[in-house]
């Protein structure tokens, strides 16, 4: 079991495999975009499969791969498959914006794949476009309903809330009426802008931290829209009801609906007591903490050291990990430079 100082149980292991993706989101990156890693920066496959195991062994039961988009990267349905033969790793689950899902879901599910998660903030077209930067939401639907073809439980889909966007809750939450979707509504947090905290984006999509709608706000929409809607009243899921998850979504559900809604409030409801995870870039930086800009560089020792340090590197993370964020949400990178 893998414990850090505080006395958090730590089992949640986030790689990024890529700082590279096909939209552009306003969130994640600035309008001029973020310059690339070398390819001799970014950690090999191999690399990130020798990490894993490691990181297995000292507890680690759970990865989730992210990006950038991870699906961009040559090769990610063979890596799913060899770290699905890791000998104690319970799960791997991937993040993804959907949009070439058609392609890659078969194979995925083929290669031991079971959750999915996809990001999608609206559901209106030009909506879509403004924030992705030129992306078509009919691919995102589509992934989507590839997700569901293939075979995969549970499908989660990821709802940043924005005040500024004047977003279709309602309508999200009509999406798991009929299917079991599990849509998790999460509270905007300006990451990437460690200098003033006024929003990494300010210069893209000119969100600031007053765009950030608390989750006691969204839930109170829903259950307002939803009865007016004579969809009934929004229920609150015991743990055991609600879908299996590994972070801090809190889970309700509209009487009949196949599927559920969630809430992760980052920033009005800390959780940083109950964090499980650990962050390791595409550049090989191990993070402790979202929101901190300590790292710790494992791509050096996985290419020069011992499994030994790459051992020493992980303890040191447990042993580095904060208590909390302390409300700081600005870091020095991107968020497609993290990892999500």
């Amino acid at each position: 079991m893998a414990v850090d100082s505080r006395g958090r149980r730590i089992d949640y292991l986030r790689i990024s495999l890529t700082d590279r993706c096909n939209l552009r989101c306003v969130y994640c990156m600035p309008d001029e975009g973020v310059e690339w890693k070398p390819h001799d920066e970014i950690l090999t496959f191999e690399e990130i499969e020798r990490f894993a195991a490691l990181a297995v062994e000292a507890g680690i039961g759970k990865i989730r791969l992210t990006g950038g988009e991870p699906l961009v990267r040559h090769g990610v349905v063979d890596h799913v498959r060899r770290l699905m033969a890791i000998t104690g790793l319970e799960a791997v689950a991937l993040t993804t914006n959907g949009t070439l899902l058609p392609r890659f879901a078969a194979p995925l599910a083929e290669a031991g794949l079971t959750r999915i998660n996809i990001s999608l903030d609206s559901l209106d077209p030009g909506t879509y476009e403004r924030i992705t930067r030129g992306g078509n939401l009919a691919e995102a639907l589509a992934g989507l309903d590839a997700a569901f073809e293939a075979g995969f439980h549970p499908v989660k889909l990821n709802v940043v809330v924005v005040r500024s966007l004047d977003q279709d809750l309602l309508g999200f939450a009509r999406m798991t009426l009929e299917r079991p979707l599990h849509v998790r509504f999460i509270e905007y947090m300006p990451v990437g802008d460690a200098e003033d905290g006024a929003g990494c984006h300010g210069e893209g999509g000119g969100w600031t931290a007053s765009d950030s709608v608390p989750s006691e706000e969204v839930l109170a929409r829903l259950a307002s829209e939803g009865a007016a809607a004579g969809l009934g009243e929004l229920e609150p899921l015991a743990k055991d009801a609600a879908p299996g998850g590994w972070g801090p979504a809190r889970y309700y559900r509209f009487p009949g609906a196949a599927g559920t809604l969630g809430v992760i409030s980052p920033l009005s409801h800390h959780f940083c007591a109950e964090c499980n995870r650990l962050r390791l870039t595409a550049d090989g930086k191990l993070r402790p903490c979202l929101f901190s800009d300590e790292e710790i560089d494992v791509r050096a020792v996985l290419r020069q050291g011992t499994e030994d340090e790459v051992r020493a590197a992980i303890r040191s993370a447990l042993e580095h990990k904060p208590e909390g964020h302390e409300m700081r949400v600005g870091t020095l990178r991107r968020m497609s430079q993290i990892g999500g």
